[in-house]
């Protein structure tokens, strides 16, 4: 019997013990993970009291930077240039994520140089569903500007799809559907057919898709940011890094936006 108690006794204190490291260990990732948290909402009060801003987290770009509907690329690097000529009222200075977060529908965000291309996003951008002749005419104008000057527009919900290439006021190729063909213009591009990207033509009625068949129409507005990419350049593929670090420029739409 005392053998058996000595047994049981020893048991029990090396049971005691376990639990007492365990419940030390846990204890102690407890505390370093409340640390980190505290010192996570510290930090950025004192990078502000300090003058310092601190970089958009991954998180919160892939929340808020989304891919935009409608956007220009332009074929230049002189930021004010691009201002003046979209005679943008009450311009000010603004972050890539202020400018792509969706705050002000109705002002206008000029990127700053991305390889040579400047974007021009903002839900005031003329959409050729809403007017298409108006569309032609800001196009046409500010190509006769700037020169090279691309528009996108894309929804993905109602699969209506856009994309126009000027060139010093020449339209050089032009398509627009928007549940019809609202605009064609142009020789395809070697792009649009690499992407196999349909168009039709004036008065055409598509034939409806078959069964498990994928609708063009639907396939064109997924594939306008890979047309971008080919043109010029996609917002989606814009370094984290890069948008973190530059400023652009937002205002207000002039009236004849």
């Amino acid at each position: 019997m005392g053998a058996m108690a000595h047994d049981f006794i020893a048991t029990l204190l090396l049971s005691v013990f376990s639990f007492v490291l365990i419940l030390g260990v846990f204890l102690v990732f407890f505390i370093i993970h409340l640390r980190r948290r505290h010192k996570s909402a510290i930090l950025p009060t004192a990078e502000l009291k300090s003058g310092q801003y601190p970089s958009p987290s991954l998180n919160f770009r892939h929340s808020s930077l989304k891919r935009p509907n409608c956007w220009l690329a332009i074929k230049n690097r002189n930021l004010l240039a691009v201002q003046h000529a979209l005679s943008l009222h009450n311009p000010k200075p603004c972050s890539w994520a202020e400018g792509l977060s969706g705050n002000g529908e109705q002002k206008i965000f000029v990127s700053p140089p991305v390889s040579g291309w400047i974007l021009v996003i903002g839900s005031a951008l003329p959409e050729p569903g809403d007017d298409v002749d108006a569309c032609f005419r800001f196009l046409i104008e500010l190509s006769r500007k700037l020169g090279n000057v691309q528009f996108f527009s894309a929804n993905t919900i109602l699969n209506h799809h856009a994309w126009a290439q000027l060139e010093a006021g020449h339209v050089l190729r032009a398509y627009a559907w928007t549940d019809r063909t609202l605009w064609n213009q142009g020789k395809i591009t070697q792009a649009e057919t690499d992407l196999v990207m349909k168009c039709y033509d004036y008065l055409e009625i598509p034939d409806l898709p078959l069964f498990g068949s994928p609708d063009p129409n639907a396939t064109n507005a997924d594939k306008v940011h890979l047309l971008a990419a080919r043109w010029s350049i996609d917002p989606d593929e814009i370094d984290e890094r890069f948008i973190e670090q530059e400023w652009g420029i937002v205002g207000e739409p002039s009236r004849h936006f």
